[in-house]
């Protein structure tokens, strides 16, 4: 087989595995032969066994999803950046049920160049990644699995939650969830909740059940989960949206603008070694506690309902402290 041929090859089944809708005009054009070409190629690789199919449906070529070519040669640089990554991170699970990508790692390094594994071990050692680390997934792992599910069959689920105010302790509902994520130490599902009629974010520690049925339901086509956190401090937007503006004393303004604390803030410098950060945030339940965790060093210019929330706890915590008997419970 003569080299351009066999790079051509190699190139359709690249293209077809990568995605894009790729049908027969677009593969003649990206290899620059005719679509009668792109046909005799595409029935020589079947011939090989590997499972190309055309989707009458979406006119496009595609690769069973069960077929994988050898692992891709990595450069020194994104081999020891995933090294890195799944050791740390997967492999401790600092993230819950990250460890599949860790043992997937260990694939990878089997397959690399003698000389790139050396590299990536020597230098990883040098390299570490700290997150929040998530409590264990022990307790929970069966309503991860079970809602992965439903999101990839779109079938409901018949669910049972803890909340922290109490409502609806315990009360079954129907619940789509749209999308799993991870943040700030825990897994989150957002979804729509049918007892409450709206789309709502829960943490996947306080399901305690969360049994599939066979009703199908779909995900909007709209729905974005950045779109759903918005301009949320953290992942649970509030409404409505505030203009938030408060002032560091100078001890604490470097660290304040070194730091990427939400999308929308700005920081301004004063001479006196002072910073104003300003931001936009929906709602203010959760903004409120990093204001709290910053002490007595910042101080709420606006808005007023901020200022006020944080005084009120403020109070409430010293008073704490100052009444008698201060080691008894709470």
């Amino acid at each position: 087989m003569k080299q351009t041929r066999l790079l051509r090859l190699l190139k359709l089944l690249t293209l077809i595995q990568g995605g894009s809708r790729w049908t027969p005009t677009k593969l003649a054009e990206a290899c620059g032969v005719k679509e009668r070409t792109i046909f005799r190629d595409l029935s020589d690789l079947r011939a090989t066994g590997i499972p190309i199919r055309f989707d009458n449906a979406s006119k496009e070529y595609r690769v069973d999803p069960d077929f994988f070519l050898p692992p891709v040669q990595l450069t020194r640089d994104e081999a020891l950046a995933l090294s890195v990554l799944c050791e740390h991170v997967a492999g401790s699970e600092q993230i819950a049920f990250t460890g599949p990508a860790w043992r997937a790692m260990q694939k990878v390094r089997a397959a690399m160049p003698a000389e790139v594994r050396e590299e990536v071990e020597k230098l990883g050692g040098a390299l570490s990644v700290r997150v929040g680390a998530s409590s264990p997934p022990d307790g929970y792992a069966d309503v991860f699995e079970r809602l992965q599910e439903a999101v990839g069959n779109r079938r409901a689920l018949v669910c049972r939650y803890e909340s922290l105010s109490g409502s609806g302790e315990g009360e079954a509902f129907d619940f789509e969830p749209y999308a799993l994520f991870f943040s700030v130490r825990a897994w989150y599902a957002v979804g729509f909740h049918a007892g409450r009629g709206e789309v709502r974010t829960l943490k996947l520690s306080r399901f305690t059940q969360a049994k599939p049925t066979e009703r199908p339901y779909e995900i909007p086509k709209d729905f974005s989960l950045d779109a759903h956190i918005g301009n949320a401090w953290r992942m649970i937007p509030g409404e409505p949206e505030y203009e938030v503006e408060i002032v560091f004393e100078p001890s604490f303004s470097e660290t304040v603008a070194d730091t990427l604390w939400h999308k929308t803030q700005t920081v301004e410098e004063h001479e006196d070694g002072r910073v104003t950060f300003r931001c936009t945030v929906a709602g203010l339940d959760e903004i409120v506690w990093w204001v709290l965790s910053m002490g007595p060093h910042c101080r709420v210019v606006k808005p007023e309902a901020l200022a006020s929330r944080v005084r009120e706890l403020s109070e409430r915590t010293a008073a704490r402290y100052r009444a008698s008997g201060s080691r008894a419970g709470l």
